[in-house]
């Protein structure tokens, strides 16, 4: 198959009580999985579509047959969303350090007036959806959201952190409390590998 689902890179119940386990073991063995399947049915039969990366697709969707292009946009979507999801957070939380932290200090003033900007990037998102850290077209940091599974990648973005607030994502613990959802997340977000992608996309 072109696409594999990928394993937890933590236990299902590391991020507990941030994100309970059995939160985690449906989001990710059944919500993922699904991606997963559905993202390798829209290819099937377009070997030069399952030949090139989730990624790739995603950032060349226009290149995408017609007939499959509203398919892979949702579900290699889903399926890329989900897999950085996972390697976003970990136990422990923190704070960022580095080239990153000084970003974020110089657009938005300081971590707390960028968790604000986040958060309520979040809450405002009508439905379901993402919102998301990236570095831009134009090599700043910015706080943007998308609907559904679209992600910033057909955007021409690079992404550095994301939150999903498909009600999935919290439902068992938060129920409709979204906006508490988004601030008891700083929690488990891994800012080691933020920074790192930080550091990756600035060199790109």
């Amino acid at each position: 198959m072109a696409f594999e689902l990928p394993p937890l890179p933590y236990a299902y119940d590391a991020l507990a009580p941030t994100i309970d386990a059995e939160t985690m073991h449906v989001h990710h063995d059944l919500h993922h999985a699904t991606y997963v399947k559905n993202a390798n049915a829209a290819v099937e039969g377009h070997p030069d579509l399952a030949a090139r990366s989730a990624e790739d697709l995603l950032r060349t969707l226009d290149t995408v047959p017609a007939e499959a292009r509203e398919a892979v946009r949702n579900n290699v979507g889903g399926h890329v969303n989900h897999s950085l999801f996972w390697q976003f957070m970990g136990p422990g939380g923190g704070a960022p350090a580095g080239a990153l932290s000084e970003a974020i200090d110089s657009v938005f003033g300081s971590l707390e007036s960028f968790k604000t900007a986040f958060n309520d990037g979040g809450a405002k998102r009508f439905g379901s959806g993402w919102v998301w850290l990236v570095l831009n077209r134009e090599g700043r940091l910015e706080v943007t959201s998308t609907p559904n599974q679209d992600s910033p990648l057909s955007q021409g973005a690079e992404v550095l952190l994301g939150n999903d607030v498909w009600e999935h994502a919290y439902y068992l613990t938060y129920r409709n409390r979204r906006p508490e959802y988004l601030a008891a997340w700083w929690d488990v977000v891994d800012w080691g590998v933020i920074g790192k992608r930080f550091d990756a996309a600035v060199a790109r």
